[in-house]
């Protein structure tokens, strides 16, 4: 299924690393700090900036001033960056779905519920 989502992202412009935090901005809201939507993807100042820079002259974000705090930027997803979401989004669906038809509700339940202990257990071993 990777194949099939590289193959989507690629048509409309984008590499693994540009896609996901269009994907993460859409999921949070727009007008969400910089700060806050690289928290989410795990990424860190200088590296943000770049990519954020690249999505912006993609014309697939907007950049502004946080106006009660003038130091910080707000992001927003531009009609185009929302249109390449939603087809993102409809190919993630549509693999998911092909993917879990093999299985019953009460299964991928299950699976779901063990994926939650296993990444619980990875954080607890990080801290």
């Amino acid at each position: 299924w990777r194949k099939v989502l590289d193959l989507e992202v690629r048509s409309a412009g984008l590499t693994d690393a540009t896609w996901r935090p269009l994907l993460h901005l859409h999921l949070l809201g727009d007008g969400i700090r910089q700060k806050d939507l690289a928290a989410s993807v795990g990424i860190e100042g200088p590296s943000v900036v770049r990519l954020l820079d690249t999505l912006i002259a993609k014309g697939l974000i907007e950049r502004s001033e946080d106006a009660a705090d003038r130091r910080a930027k707000l992001l927003r997803l531009t009609p185009d960056g929302l249109l390449i979401v939603n087809r993102i989004h409809e190919t993630v669906l549509a693999l998911e779905r092909e993917v879990l038809s093999p299985y019953s509700a009460s299964e991928i339940e299950q699976m779901a519920e063990f994926i939650q202990r296993l990444e619980a257990s990875v954080n607890g071993v990080r801290r």
